[in-house]
């Protein structure tokens, strides 16, 4: 279970210091599919980031199974069980998607047959993909797809995506949505989704809305998306994108 107690992140900027998110309390359970969304600029992406260990929290708390991981850096975070999948995946020249699978799952000695396994996870043809480079060869769609294998590989606690259907077309947006599903559907740790688009909100467990900094909402898919849904703010526009 993870557990956010009075989380408040604030940066300084030409006008002094400005709250990004603010005494933020959230409890997300074990085993769920949780997706945070709400508007532009609201802090989601923030609260992805400070509960990887990617930005540090002002004040507040973050407790992972009991224990609290507040102080820990990226790598410590990493080791606990909390993976993070970037709305923009990295390219890594000169590394080809077997060994980033391998130094995903911590394991130099994964076989071939191991690693195709979470391609065809991920909706790819392995022996198309097994050997190429993580470089600027591979479309957005396939890149995403590939991260999310090398997330898969680590067997986590938590796995957190942030806006995965970000800079991919509907065709592959299409075949992200198939993969959530089947990751729900096998209940493979707790899984937390930033996103705005209805279709992900729509196999989400929980919602829960963000707006500047605090948490408006959280509840059910069937109580919280009539809300969204029946709204003419700027973010009941923008999610239905694709």
């Amino acid at each position: 279970m993870l557990e956010i107690k009075n989380l408040s992140y604030k940066v300084e900027d030409e006008l002094g210091q400005k709250e990004i998110l603010n005494d933020v309390s959230l409890t997300i359970p074990d085993g769920k599919f949780i997706v945070i969304t709400g508007p532009n600029g609201g802090g989601k992406s923030t609260l992805a980031k400070l509960i990887a260990g990617i930005y540090e929290s002002t004040s507040g708390q973050i407790i992972l199974d009991g224990e609290d991981i507040t102080k820990a850096g990226i790598t410590e975070r990493a080791k606990s069980g909390i993976s993070f999948a970037f709305q923009q995946p990295v390219r890594f020249k000169g590394i080809e998607v077997l060994d980033l699978l391998r130094l995903a799952a911590g394991n130099p000695l994964m076989t071939t047959a191991e690693a195709c396994k979470y391609l065809s996870e991920v909706g790819l043809c392995a022996k198309d993909y097994i050997n190429r480079e993580v470089d600027a060869s591979l479309s957005g769609g396939e890149l995403k797809r590939i991260e999310i294998a090398t997330v898969l590989a680590r067997k986590s606690k938590l796995y957190i995506f942030d806006e995965p259907e970000a800079g991919i077309d509907l065709w592959s947006f299409t075949n992200l949505i198939q993969v959530f599903e089947q990751i729900k559907k096998e209940t493979r740790g707790t899984i937390v989704i930033i996103s705005h688009q209805e279709r992900i909100l729509d196999i989400a467990d929980t919602i829960v809305v963000i707006e500047k900094g605090n948490i408006a909402k959280v509840g059910s898919k069937e109580e919280i998306l009539p809300q969204i849904l029946g709204t003419d703010s700027a973010f009941s526009m923008c999610h239905i994108q694709n």
